[in-house]
């Protein structure tokens, strides 16, 4: 198993909060050959993959970081 982890700072609680919430729908729509966890504390958002293989921990991470980057931006102009 390959896995990957990322640790976001934020400057609220309340963005880490939306950040984490925002991500849920996809979570659940799980992407195949791949394990996803979220945690939150504070204003720490830490998101873990792990993957069977290289292209799908690569293929998940790459669909993780848009998300929380598309969630930023919309959260920027709101």
């Amino acid at each position: 198993m390959r896995k990957a982890s990322f640790i976001f700072d934020f400057d609220s609680e309340e963005e880490a909060r939306i950040i984490a919430e925002s991500l849920i729908p996809e979570i659940k729509h799980k992407i195949p050959k791949t394990k996803v966890e979220v945690s939150l504390s504070k204003n720490r958002f830490t998101l873990d993959v792990e993957a069977k293989d290289v292209s799908s921990l690569r293929a998940a991470c790459n669909s993780y970081l848009r998300w929380i980057k598309t969630a930023l931006d919309v959260r920027k102009t709101v």
